[in-house]
């Protein structure tokens, strides 16, 4: 096994397992409240315009 798939199957076993679940339950939580905040909203969303509609404004 390459240590990509071994670190990949590492990941999912932890994401299955009962600590996994409350670990990726909590960060859920947290991106939530961060994402009704909102100045982080409007952060959110301008990024996210930035991305979408960008073609060649600001780009370096």
């Amino acid at each position: 096994m390459t240590p990509v798939a071994s670190l990949m199957n590492k990941i999912t076993q932890f994401a299955k397992s009962p600590q996994g679940q409350r670990a990726i339950q909590q960060a859920t939580q947290k991106a939530q409240q961060f994402a009704k905040d909102p100045k982080n909203r409007a952060k959110i969303d301008q990024l996210r315009s930035k991305l979408q509609g960008g073609g060649g404004k600001g780009a370096r």
